[in-house]
């Protein structure tokens, strides 16, 4: 497996990550099948794990901390992150520094690590001062508990204010920058992508299957699947939602266009990410084994500029086939802030 520099800091890593999202009570709860997918990925030469605190309320660290004991830790850049609700004290939420001194201690804890290498923020929070997360995140570094930091799912414009920041207060910066993106969700390419790559940022896309859409399951001549995700986020699988139907009729296009190319839809997707020339690794997130070696062969597939042309012509770049899916919901949208 060909290897990338994850931004500017020199470390390499493989084009896809593991994601971890669906390893515990999201996903598959048998902790030993977890387990066995996430040894199968390190030797199949993925060494880029990424997780986060929220995952079944740490679960999901749990598992992953199993499967690196026993000498498998040091050959492997783990990446977890912090933000999510994970008690019912109003305070064990959110970008605080009280939060993420915490919090970072029960990561590691979970995850069975004296260190983490890429410690993200999991979403931007209006209530914090950027300037309060980040001293408290280069804290963590200076402490030697954190290596590097980044953020997840942040409109262009937090990400420039995150980096005057950093220059400004003399703190650690952001060094990557976590998005949705797919061939269904391309609203990134406006404007997060290009400003990642002018900061020299790396970047790694959550989702490049669009939660499953892309995965073959969605057909136009198929009854659409039944998940408990789509029973968590209905906006995003509703079929009497426009933007689904949309999302269906594209996915079966690209299917199609897959199929005439010798190709899953599956590689299709998540090589169609990693040849973004901003991107460094796509997340891939497996809940089985059938599911991860469905998708180590993407990091193998080229596609055409032919190929990546038919893609435009059934999604058009920097669009979002259906608007719901963005990953954050801004919270200036919200009618309170938007009555005179």
């Amino acid at each position: 497996m060909e290897y990338r520099t994850l931004g500017r800091t020199g470390v390499k890593v493989s084009p896809l990550c593991l994601g971890a999202m669906m390893f515990g009570g999201w996903g598959n709860p048998d902790h030993d099948d977890s387990i066995r997918i996430i040894h199968r990925a390190l030797d199949a030469g993925i060494n880029f794990i990424d997780t986060a605190d929220v995952y079944a309320r740490g679960e999901s660290e749990e598992i992953v901390g199993k499967a690196l004991a026993g000498g498998r830790r040091d050959n492997v850049v783990l990446a977890t992150k912090v933000h999510g609700t994970m008690g019912d004290d109003p305070n064990e939420f959110g970008n605080s520094r009280r939060w993420i001194v915490s919090e970072v201690e029960n990561s590691l804890r979970r995850l069975r690590t004296d260190w983490i290498d890429l410690y993200q923020i999991h979403r931007p929070e209006a209530d914090t001062d950027i300037d309060e997360t980040l001293g408290a995140l280069s804290d963590l570094v200076h402490a030697g508990k954190v290596r590097y930091i980044g953020s997840s799912t942040f409109p262009p414009s937090q990400i420039v204010e995150a980096q005057w920041t950093a220059e400004r207060r003399g703190h650690e910066r952001f060094v990557t920058e976590q998005p949705p993106y797919s061939m269904l969700i391309r609203g990134v390419e406006n404007d997060v992508l290009p400003t990642c790559r002018r900061y020299g940022m790396g970047v790694i896309p959550w989702s490049p299957l669009a939660g499953g859409w892309l995965s073959g399951s969605y057909r136009l001549d198929r009854d659409v699947p039944q998940s408990r995700r789509a029973d968590r986020i209905p906006d995003r699988y509703d079929m009497s939602i426009p933007g689904n139907q949309r999302k269906l009729e594209a996915a079966d296009a690209l299917a199609k266009l897959a199929e005439e190319n010798g190709i899953t839809l599956i590689e299709m997707a998540i090589a169609f990410v990693i040849r973004h020339p901003a991107v460094t690794a796509a997340i891939i997130g497996p809940r089985t084994m059938e599911h991860l070696e469905s998708q180590l062969t993407a990091a193998d597939v080229q596609l055409s500029d032919e190929v990546l042309d038919r893609i435009d012509e059934i999604v058009p770049p920097g669009v979002n086939v259906n608007p719901a899916d963005t990953g954050w919901d801004n919270p200036d949208l919200a009618p309170a802030l938007r009555r005179r």
